[in-house]
């Protein structure tokens, strides 16, 4: 008869007297993986460099804002999935859209300490002319990072005007997963 014996199997061997725990060598090794980032662990912003300024002069065209989030905390932490975004408008008849998300699937992001990632908002443009019903005028983002409940408040630095879809079932204006 064979007896087979793994290390698990082995919970306590007493050995000269003493219970010595058998731990299999793959738990001995491992790290506990990053937790995920809070609020309280980002700062966040819109990019504006450049390159990623959208192009709000563009009329009828989508452009994007990207906007980022950094690792302020002492530890590795993980974003995954979608920020959430309400556009606060300026004008009177705007009151705040919350945007839909893309089809784009999320990835986990890992962040050290002083890393930073971003995500891009398409947005389509509309001349100044376009009646006022029409268009919506950006002045704040409340940006929630995945799985938070508490935000962040962005000033709207690019100006323009975007095409009003707040009602729309497929909006030209519309998030993307974080890290991507």
């Amino acid at each position: 008869m064979k007896i087979k014996m793994t290390a698990v199997a082995l919970a306590a061997i007493v050995a000269a007297g003493t219970a010595v725990a058998a731990v299999p060598a793959s738990a001995a090794t491992a790290k506990a993986a990053p937790a995920r980032c809070h609020t309280a662990d980002l700062k966040a912003g819109f990019a504006t460099g450049d390159d990623a300024k959208p192009e709000m002069g563009k009329v009828g065209k989508q452009t994007q804002a990207f906007i980022w989030f950094t690792n302020k905390s002492n530890h590795t932490c993980t974003l995954s999935g979608f920020a959430g975004v309400d556009m606060v408008g300026a004008q009177r008849t705007d009151g705040t859209w919350s945007l839909m998300r893309s089809s784009k699937r999320p990835t986990k992001i890992t962040l050290g300490r002083g890393d930073t990632t971003d995500f891009s908002v398409n947005l389509l443009p509309v001349a100044r002319s376009t009646p006022q019903k029409e268009k919506f005028v950006p002045a704040k983002f409340l940006v929630t990072p995945p799985n938070e409940t508490k935000h962040f408040t962005l000033k709207w630095p690019f100006g323009g005007q975007i095409l009003k879809q707040d009602g729309a079932t497929h909006p030209g204006t519309y998030l993307n997963p974080v890290g991507q």
